[in-house]
């Protein structure tokens, strides 16, 4: 019965060879949001990764789940929103809206679906206390028909294999790639699982910061540093770095604090005087994510240049934030754009998904 916590993910650099971990079992790492399912007949529950429910947000899948999954079972996985051959976070996280008749409508237009790649529980059996490898062959037995909206989703034991896809899958906007121990039981809230993640760099432009949550006037410290990439002769937002100590906030405060400029007179200002949500996520502007935050943010000159490590892209922005790397005194801010980001070769989806 719910609550339940999924089990989780340790970040390791690259594919784990055989010297280092024997018996693991590999798999796509999905872009969406986790969910953990309970199904007793008709009666069908979703919940979050933090156990909030999000059963409303994706009626249709609902109704998928009824008439797909096993009569009883509960499953972890996750949902996610499609379009042609990639998947698209941000039209998925659209779907958490208070207002029932917009929900209704992105259902019809852009449809969620949902892979399961763990077994809680079938029938009257829980199965956390078994290893995965017995986990996933009842999962192959009671899902393996699956054709959508509701997919079980691919695995491999074979590490060349798992390298291939962590390579090509991204171009149908997967993460990464997800390695689960075969002799390991289902621990929630446990770091059990391995997770390997696309790494990359960027030279970008710094173009503000905004305040610590813990920042006072006698003692500013720095929470996150806007960043920015030239396309057309414009600077655009592309994401955040934060991350840092609290000694190296401090310090931040007082680097920056010469390039520190009116508003009026930064290439970001005339977003000033329509501060709303938009698509483009300007700094300062409020959406659904945000809202009752403060995003004032301290606009700088944009003259310093900064190395990041970032995952991948969604649409012109970071997907996740960016790691300070080191500063680029050598880099001239207006020869920093997006030709040098690394765009990953297109994949179809439907082939991860083994959908003919």
């Amino acid at each position: 019965m719910p609550p339940v916590q999924p089990m989780l993910a340790k970040s390791v650099k690259g594919i784990p060879d055989r010297e280092r971990y024997d018996g693991l079992s590999f798999e796509p790492k999905w872009d969406g949001f986790r969910c953990i399912v309970f199904k007793d007949g008709d009666e069908v529950e979703l919940a979050s990764r933090n156990t909030k429910p999000l059963t409303r947000y994706f009626p249709e899948v609902v109704v998928a789940m009824r008439e797909q999954l096993p009569g009883r079972c509960v499953l972890d996985g996750e949902i996610f929103v499609s379009i042609g051959e990639r998947l698209e976070f941000e039209v998925l996280q659209e779907r958490i809206h208070p207002a029932k008749s917009r929900i209704d409508l992105l259902a019809e237009k852009t449809p969620a679906s949902y892979v399961a790649f763990d077994l809680l529980a079938l029938g009257d059996e829980s199965y956390v206390a078994r290893p995965f490898a017995e986990r996933r062959a009842a999962l192959e037995e009671a899902l393996g028909d699956l054709d959508g909206p509701c997919y079980l989703t691919r695995t491999t034991t074979d590490t060349a294999e798992a390298e291939e896809w962590f390579h090509q899958f991204e171009g149908a906007g997967l993460d990464g790639v997800v390695a689960k121990p075969l002799d390991a039981t289902y621990q929630q809230n446990a770091r059990t699982m391995l997770k390997i993640k696309h790494e990359r760099t960027a030279d970008v432009v710094v173009a503000g910061y905004r305040e610590h949550k813990t920042s006072t006037p006698e003692k500013p410290l720095l929470g996150s540093l806007l960043l920015g990439l030239y396309s057309d002769g414009k600077l655009q937002h592309i994401g955040v770095s934060a991350s840092f100590t609290a000694a190296r906030r401090a310090e931040l405060i007082e680097e920056l604090r010469p390039l520190v400029c009116d508003l009026s007179e930064h290439p970001w200002g005339e977003w000033a005087e329509w501060a709303v949500a938009n698509p483009d996520r300007v700094p300062g502007t409020q959406s659904r994510w945000s809202a009752g935050k403060d995003l004032s943010f301290t606009p700088l000159r944009p003259e310093r240049v900064l190395e990041v490590a970032y995952d991948h892209m969604e649409g012109h922005r970071f997907r996740h934030t960016a790691q300070f790397r080191r500063w680029r005194t050598d880099r001239d801010p207006e020869s920093c754009g997006y030709e040098q980001l690394e765009e990953p070769v297109s994949y179809d989806l439907a082939r991860i998904l083994r959908v003919d």
